[in-house]
């Protein structure tokens, strides 16, 4: 009754009646597109492997067990009693293309866009007495495995759609597991026409940058290099988030276009729009992550982090073998501490979650008390086992690598911090933000009279190759005349 309630702006905190206001939410600042939907999933009864308890068995939800037959009100076939076409509808399946659904992943199945849905129109008293009457026909019931509750909002006050999806998923084990997922969507990306000049320059610099990579991918061993990749890393997802991009721009076209059309009251799922806006907000990211892993080699001038990449690069082999021996180790624990204690501590229900808690334990953020509680014995032993050979012997392995690497890279010398010192000064002198002191106006001026002064002695040989070339151009030139007037008689 709450959910109802607060589909529809209700009284004033006076008790006034809510004025202009027709459409939106409780809240009086988020309009309701359309209305809401409420769609279930259901599964197939089948036999039980082994059926000396029971013959029928009513598994999880998965993509081949799904109920896809039309029922009559109360899951019947056939009834002989009238219901409205609302009631009708919730108990008819209907397919994702008819609903405009999608795949949707959740916390412990994925499910598809089809089912039977239950649409939140007209008014409360009439959504009220239908939910009742749902409830007494038993909508939900033990082959229910998932109950998506869905609407689209938008608040006029910041231009934003929000996409509201509660989930509420049935294990076969009895749990009932909700979640709920909130979506902001803006479709005005450009705001001014400053963002609109930074992308045009960006896309300028990877027009550039790919012209430039183009050129050299004749060369061998090209995808061998790590900056290479980097390069090819920043040009894909730059121009993947220009395509998703227009292909974002072409669905909120068609959102809107359906909003103008019917004023908002028609339903419009922005599921859609939600997987472009991710796919989008991903490839943005891993721009970000290559661009600033490039920014590194662009500032390699700089003596610590010409000392941070070359000490990554002597160690990268080692660091690859490591990797490996360290995830063979990883795993035999997770595998270890899975197994244990999946029936007594939380954090051990799924190997992912078991991995995240050894990661813990790794940064000595765990509590113990949970592995002493599971088992008196089994606990503190594996726990000092895993602290044993995982912090005290493969961290310090790990440590070791990248103290030799850091020594190696630190005895080379390396010119290249010598010429970012001398640029910067340059740079500082020239701006003004520096001025010289006494004796580097004294040391400059010498070096310019130094580059004036001129030693005869020392230049001699010099004047002597000099002397040489200009005698025997001349002599080439008298011999030449001599043959050209002997030709001709003279």
């Amino acid at each position: 009754n709450s959910f109802i309630s607060n589909l529809r702006a209700q009284q004033w905190y006076n008790g006034d009646q809510p004025r202009y206001l027709n459409g939106f939410i409780n809240d009086k600042s988020n309009r309701l597109i359309g209305w809401s939907t409420m769609r279930q999933l259901r599964i197939k009864t089948s036999l039980c492997s082994d059926q000396r308890l029971i013959s029928t068995c009513k598994n999880d939800y998965s993509l081949f067990n799904e109920e896809k037959y039309s029922f009559q009100p109360g899951w019947i076939n056939k009834t002989t009693e009238e219901y409205s076409s609302s009631i009708l509808k919730a108990f008819k399946y209907s397919t994702s293309n008819e609903l405009d659904t999608y795949m949707y992943i959740g916390k412990h199945g994925i499910y598809s866009g089809n089912g039977y849905v239950y649409e939140f129109r007209g008014r409360l008293f009439d959504i009220k007495s239908n939910l009742s009457l749902l409830h007494k026909l038993g909508w939900i019931d033990e082959r229910t495995r998932a109950i998506f509750i869905q609407l689209t909002l938008y608040n006029p006050n910041v231009q934003l759609f929000t996409s509201v999806t509660f989930l509420i998923e049935f294990l076969s084990t009895g749990l009932i597991s909700p979640t709920a997922r909130f979506e902001p969507i803006n479709f005005y990306v450009f705001t001014s026409i400053i963002q609109l000049v930074c992308i045009i320059i960006y896309m300028g610099f990877i027009i550039y940058f790919m012209i430039i990579e183009i050129g050299l991918l004749y060369q061998l061993k090209y995808f061998s290099k790590f900056w290479s990749l980097i390069e090819l890393g920043i040009i894909i997802c730059s121009w993947g988030s220009v395509g998703v991009y227009i292909w974002g721009f072409k669905e909120f076209n068609r959102i809107s276009s359906l909003f103008q059309k019917t004023n908002g009251y028609v339903y419009i799922n922005l599921q859609f729009a939600v997987y472009i806006n991710d796919l989008l907000t991903f490839l943005l990211g891993f721009c970000c992550f290559f661009g600033l892993i490039k920014f590194i080699y662009l500032c390699r001038f700089n003596q610590r982090l010409l000392l941070f990449s070359q000490t990554l690069k002597y160690a990268g082999k080692q660091l690859i073998s490591f990797s490996f021996m360290f995830s063979i180790v990883f795993i035999s624990f997770l595998c270890l501490f899975y197994l244990l204690f999946v029936s007594n501590i939380s954090s051990c229900s799924s190997l992912l979650e078991t991995s995240q808690m050894l990661f813990e334990m790794t940064l000595m953020k765990f509590d113990t008390s949970q592995l002493i509680e599971a088992n008196a014995f089994l606990g503190p032993f594996c726990f000092t086992l895993f602290i044993f050979l995982i912090v005290f012997i493969c961290l310090s392995m790990f440590l070791s690598i990248i103290n030799g690497s850091f020594r190696r890279a630190r005895e080379n010398k390396f010119e290249d911090h010598e010429i970012f010192s001398f640029m910067l000064k340059k740079f500082l002198y020239w701006t003004g933000l520096k001025k010289l002191s006494r004796s580097e106006i004294q040391e400059e001026r010498d070096s310019q009279m130094r580059s004036q002064y001129f030693d005869s002695i020392e230049n001699f040989p010099d004047k002597i190759d000099q002397l040489l070339e200009a005698i025997n151009k001349v002599y080439i030139d008298q011999k030449s005349e001599l043959l050209r007037l002997k030709k001709a008689g003279v």
